[in-house]
């Protein structure tokens, strides 16, 4: 008789998603995984990370926190930042050390995620708010800067973000985000059952494809200035396959189930990675004066 975890309700709503996506996908996705993910690279971490070697447990936290400290460096020190998308919370006290700012604001689409990491936005010092991304709960020009690590993808729409970021930003506010791009469509029928999978596991739209390039360009024709963006996916995916493939092969008491599961959304990433479909990318930019 089986005593390991059972399937849950989040789980069948997660499931749910590949026959039919409700108005917050992304939500019952990580409702389903929850906040002690097996996969995560470290405990409350739900980024890939930015790594300097080849992906190891050792390094696993320090990299999320060095991804967190590099998009969070372009913001003004002891603004008005708002962190979009922020995860469990654990981003919230990287980027109060960075910046230390005057005010911090975090904002998530699901509850269950700020209550999770109450304790965290507590030492950061972050007043936690539901909302939406592409409709923020801000005051026109009263931010001083805007991050969103990892989070873009699952928006309903980026071009509504980045509107929604020049709206907020004060003149010379500076936006920062890190991403995942979609360099080329799929092509053929394992790429095209990779891609689809993809979409569906992670509770993406089909919209959230759009190359590096393209991300640039919606930022701009949202009125932002200054944009640069820079591709990383060998510090940041590459490592991070190669954590989760290890992961795989050692981890103990995980159900055979989830296991297995993991080792054909792996091979499917591997394959997106390895013939150029994703990579990963840091973005820049600001409202202009």
């Amino acid at each position: 008789m089986s005593t390991g975890p059972k399937w849950t309700k989040q789980h069948l709503r997660h499931a749910g998603v590949f026959f039919r996506q409700d108005r917050n996908p992304a939500a019952r996705v990580y409702e389903s995984l929850g906040s002690d993910f097996f996969l995560a690279p470290a405990p409350g971490w739900l980024n890939l990370g930015l790594w300097e070697g080849p992906g190891t447990e050792a390094e696993a936290e320090a990299a999320c926190r060095r991804l967190v400290t590099t998009v969070a460096t372009p913001l003004p020190v002891g603004g008005v930042i708002v962190d979009v998308g922020n995860g469990l919370g654990t981003q919230d006290p990287v980027i109060a050390e960075a910046v230390r700012p005057r005010a911090l604001v975090a904002v998530n689409i699901t509850a269950w995620q700020l209550r999770a990491g109450r304790d965290r936005l507590r030492s950061a010092g972050a007043l936690p708010v539901v909302g939406d991304a592409t409709r923020l709960p801000i005051a026109p020009a009263s931010a001083d800067g805007i991050i969103s690590v990892e989070a873009a993808f699952h928006f309903a729409s980026r071009a509504a973000f980045f509107r929604e970021c020049a709206r907020v930003l004060r003149p010379g506010g500076v936006l920062t985000t890190s991403d995942i791009s979609t360099e080329r469509m799929p092509a053929g029928p394992f790429e095209l059952a990779a891609g689809v999978t993809q979409l569906r596991v992670f509770g993406l739209r089909r919209r959230a494809a759009m190359t590096a390039q393209e991300i640039a360009g919606a930022a701009r024709a949202a009125g932002l200035v200054d944009v640069e963006v820079e591709r990383c996916g060998e510090r940041v995916i590459a490592p991070a396959l190669e954590l989760t493939r290890s992961r795989l092969r050692t981890a103990e008491r995980v159900p055979a189930g989830q296991r297995q599961a993991g080792r054909v959304l792996l091979t499917q990433v591997e394959l997106l990675w390895r013939r150029g479909i994703i990579d990963y990318v840091l973005l820049r930019a600001r409202r202009p004066m």
